[in-house]
């Protein structure tokens, strides 16, 4: 299929079948893929309008909140917030309308400038922000989507999501136009603990475990230790993350 074609297809499908936007069917198959979206999730979707994705998470029979700096025209049975998420003030929002937020989404796009390297800049600032807020509001576990420019910073975003979430990939729905340069992030299993992979910490070894390994407490939070002994106090490299431990390399 051309992109022509391609681009017809989905923008008369979108027409059909009453949704907003053909980027309705991005969503609907990266759903499809990686199931990230269950029945009853609370759902936060930055960036939303015009309001394509939420429709897709009302059919999932998931509760949905939009949030984005344009109007959006009312969708039965879902919230609206506007907002801007590179600012601080719109996590309060979301805060005061969800408490436990199980999947954050984001296919905010910057207003294309035609000069790439600033555009590939301020997608990656938008998604920056998606990733932040999400780090806030998400409960552990929970699972994120976001849409991203590929170019120079695309590894170093990756890298932060990857610190942040278990299960990280990068994919392209069919629904994508053929020479876009987006490409989706979907993060599952976020890791809601006080350290960060690859991060250094000083810490005292509490007691020894069942396999031998030294354990750590940072905020109450495990870390393993292998090659240490009871009592002592060593730096450690955070080698990988678990939801309720996570794996540390002693370094001195």
């Amino acid at each position: 299929m051309s992109n022509k074609s391609r681009k017809d297809h989905y923008y008369k499908k979108a027409k059909k079948e009453g949704y907003r936007s053909r980027a309705s069917y991005k969503l609907q198959q990266i759903q499809r893929r990686f199931e990230v979206i269950h029945e009853d999730d609370v759902v936060v979707d930055l960036g939303a309008a015009p309001g394509g994705w939420l429709q897709i998470i009302k059919d999932l029979n998931a509760t949905a909140i939009g949030v984005d700096i344009q109007q959006i025209a009312p969708i039965e049975g879902i919230t609206l917030i506007k907002g801007d998420i590179t600012e601080p003030g719109t996590t309060e929002k979301i805060q005061n309308v969800a408490r436990k937020v199980d999947v954050v989404i984001s296919d905010a796009a910057p207003n294309l400038s035609g000069v790439w390297s600033v555009d590939h800049a301020r997608s990656i600032e938008l998604s920056t922000s998606a990733l932040n807020i999400a780090k806030q509001i998400l409960k552990p576990g929970g699972a994120l989507i976001v849409k991203v420019f590929q170019g120079d910073l695309f590894d170093e975003f990756l890298k932060m999501v990857r610190e942040n979430f278990s299960f990280v990939k990068a994919f392209n729905p069919e629904a994508s136009r053929k020479q876009s340069a987006e490409i989706y992030i979907i993060g599952k299993k976020f890791l809601k603990v006080p350290v960060n992979l690859n991060a250094v910490y000083e810490v005292q070894i509490e007691t020894i475990g069942e396999a031998g390994d030294g354990i750590a407490k940072i905020n109450d939070f495990i870390i393993i230790v292998p090659d240490t002994k009871k009592g002592e106090v060593v730096t450690v490299k955070v080698t990988d993350i678990k939801p309720t431990f996570a794996f540390g390399k002693r370094i001195s």
